[in-house]
């Protein structure tokens, strides 16, 4: 009864996702949203994407990597490549761009991940910034005056891959291998005592996260016309990492919260570049004092209702924390 359950939740939410697309795309194709909302709505989404595959990293096997950006740029360039270059379709040039990211994320995750805490840290802080040093020195990429790309993303495009990258991590995190990861999380000693794989884990969710924030980078880089070494710097690894730790380490609903937010303030706050960051630390100041475990912790934002429907004498609480 509860699998049923679980299978019309998940065929709920997918419906519910697909009227919001027919919304938003009935309003963009009558021109009903200009090009300032239909900007912060890509962009938006193209942020959530990446919380997520961090969240991925960092909420769920408990690895703190600070270079995502890296990732970001290593898809973004290979895709523009593709397309640029070799005149290849954008669907392959994002599907490029992100097993491009991902064997970037298994080169750097192998030898780096036996290291822990701010030692890993450094490493992928390390990585993000060799890979914008490339990039910085190669003429065929344009170099520091960066490339210029054709603008091909569109909705739909955005759409399907927020919605696939959702899915298979919201499935992987509750499927053996995320109970795995999680345990990684919780006490890697415990885990890899209890016979789990602990570096065969953490590098394959490495290889996910980063193969998501790739095609977030193809993603990125057919939407603002042209991509620069500058634009994937380590305060850009920043950005992402504020989104999953303010949405709460371990939420993946959280993340995608915290990403919206902060997507909208940031976004509404360029018209006063004085204030702007100030205003932007202030509010992170503001939630982290009051919220110090994040927005939503280590729960999802369904266990809320189901709790809810406990307390009044329904359903048990569906126990959806993320914690083993």
């Amino acid at each position: 009864m509860t699998i049923r359950k679980r299978i019309n939740g998940f065929w709920l939410s997918i419906a519910l996702a697909l009227a919001f697309f027919a919304v938003v795309q009935l309003l963009i194709s009558r021109e009903m949203l200009n090009s300032f909302y239909i900007n912060t709505l890509f962009f938006m989404a193209i942020n959530v994407m990446l919380a997520v595959s961090l969240h991925l990293i960092i909420g769920i096997t408990g690895q703190f990597s600070i270079g995502h950006a890296g990732f970001l740029a290593v898809g973004a360039y290979a895709s523009a490549i593709m397309t640029m270059k070799l005149q290849l379709p954008f669907s392959l040039a994002l599907l490029v761009g992100g097993i491009a990211a991902a064997v970037a994320g298994l080169l750097i995750g192998i030898p780096t991940l036996r290291l822990k805490g701010d030692y890993l840290a450094i490493a992928t802080l390390g990585f993000g910034e060799i890979v914008r040093i490339i990039l910085l020195n190669v003429d065929y990429v344009g170099g520091a005056s960066g490339m210029t790309v054709t603008h091909l993303t569109t909705w739909p495009w955005v759409f399907a891959c927020l919605l696939i990258t959702i899915i298979v991590i919201a499935n992987f995190t509750n499927s053996t291998h995320g109970r795995a990861c999680i345990s990684i999380r919780e006490d890697e000693i415990a885990a890899d005592s209890m016979g789990i794989n602990t570096t065969y884990y953490k590098v394959v969710a490495f290889v996910i996260g980063s193969f998501f924030a790739g095609i977030a980078g193809g993603l990125y880089a057919h939407h603002f016309y042209i991509i620069q070494p500058t634009n994937f710097g380590f305060l850009k690894s920043f950005d992402i990492l504020i989104f999953v730790v303010l949405g709460g380490l371990g939420s993946m609903s959280g993340a995608v919260i915290a990403a919206i937010l902060l997507t909208i303030v940031s976004t509404f706050l360029q018209e006063y570049p004085e204030t702007r960051m100030i205003i932007y630390s202030l509010v992170l100041i503001l939630v982290m004092l009051y919220r110090p475990k994040g927005l939503l912790g280590t729960r999802e934002l369904t266990s809320f209702f189901k709790q809810r429907r406990a307390a009044e004498g329904g359903i048990e609480d569906g126990n959806k924390h993320t914690v083993a």
